[in-house]
């Protein structure tokens, strides 16, 4: 018995075979469909269509025989795809110097016909056959000799477009994955993006919104307002704050202003209707008219005046009624007037800015 020489391309040849991804699978009908065909026609009781791998042939389809694969050094195909352009014929195998001594023609199988036409990839490497054997010496009709080359091309196209189909599944795969990522890093980024807004209209210390923040607030709210709703800004200022830092530090300057924001929470009427202006300063908006506006600012002074914060501690507010068609910018203005006519006044309580 003769070994298979190893092509001069085997490790092109291999590469091409694992590209297939063939190896191992299941059956599928379309190989089976043809193995049964060559048989038909050639008058064997088996045909394969074996590949040929590193150590083994695999057969992907098969009939008449039970065996899934065989070592590759006794494999006739391992001949066979040694000359990818020729159909081999064995007329009868004990007559051949290569295989007249081979396990599979002394025993079971007793192989003695054998017929393989190479299975070619569209490189040109020979990756296996599609072969007829038969337990009797014989000889392939010239249709049937035609036939089985016939059928080794069909074979080889099948392959190829199970490759094309299996990639093309794994593109589509791949680009749902792609699709599901940037799906993922784009509402990531949305909410990196709406953190970073939000960081931008939020003060550190206290946590209330910012004044950029409460400026687009009163935007917003004058937008959805009609000309007659009343809008107030309220603007209020820590009495003597610079006094605590300077005797008590900046801690508990501090925790002083943490007090005073959350006691602006208890009287907001929603998340940015109250805002630390800057320093010892904080904005309030009321959607409502002035005088209950002012009302409630005297609730939030008395409020503050009475926080258990173990210092004295008061405010000053100067409140402003928005004018239609004014700018925001001047509605703030007549607030911070109307807060530093409560400072001249006395402090601890509040001016409306029509009074100053």
């Amino acid at each position: 018995m003769q070994k298979p020489q190893i092509p001069a391309n085997e490790t092109a040849r291999l590469e091409a075979l694992r590209h297939y991804g063939v190896l191992d699978t299941p059956p599928e009908q379309d190989f089976d469909d043809l193995v049964a065909i060559a048989a038909a026609i050639c008058d064997v009781p088996t045909a394969l269509v074996s590949l040929i791998d590193a150590d083994r042939q695999w057969f992907k389809a098969r009939i008449g025989l039970d065996a899934q694969e065989t070592p590759r050094d006794l494999a006739f195909c391992a001949h066979a795809i040694l000359e990818p352009n020729r159909t081999m014929v064995v007329p009868d195998a004990r007559n051949d110097e290569r295989f007249f001594d081979s396990p599979l023609v002394t025993d079971d199988p007793h192989i003695r016909f054998y017929a393989g036409s190479p299975l070619i990839t569209p490189g040109g490497e020979a990756i296996g056959t599609l072969c007829v054997i038969d337990r009797e010496p014989r000889e392939l009709q010239p249709h049937q000799f035609d036939a089985l080359q016939a059928l080794s091309k069909q074979t080889s196209r099948l392959l190829e477009l199970r490759r094309v189909s299996r990639a093309l599944a794994q593109q589509l795969q791949e680009s749902d994955w792609y699709e599901h990522k940037l799906l993922q890093y784009q509402a990531e980024l949305e909410a990196s993006n709406a953190d970073l807004t939000a960081l931008t209209r939020t003060d550190p210390l206290t946590g209330l919104p910012n004044r950029r923040a409460f400026a687009l607030a009163l935007e917003q709210a004058v937008a959805r307002s009609d000309a007659n709703a009343p809008l107030q800004v309220a603007v209020l200022d820590i009495d003597h704050f610079k006094l605590i830092n300077d005797v008590h530090g900046h801690p508990e300057g501090d925790r002083i202003l943490q007090a005073v924001a959350d006691a602006l929470r208890l009287y907001s009427a929603g998340p940015n209707s109250v805002a630390r202006y800057g320093g010892e300063e904080f904005l309030m908006l009321f959607e409502a008219p002035s005088a209950q506006a002012q009302l409630q600012c005297e609730f939030v002074r008395e409020a503050i005046a009475n926080l258990p914060v173990g210092l004295p501690l008061t405010v000053s507010i100067g409140l402003a009624s928005y004018r239609a068609g004014e700018e925001t910018a001047d509605t703030f203005a007549r607030a911070d007037q109307a807060l530093y006519a409560a400072k001249r006044n006395g402090r601890n309580r509040v001016i409306v800015a029509e009074d100053v």
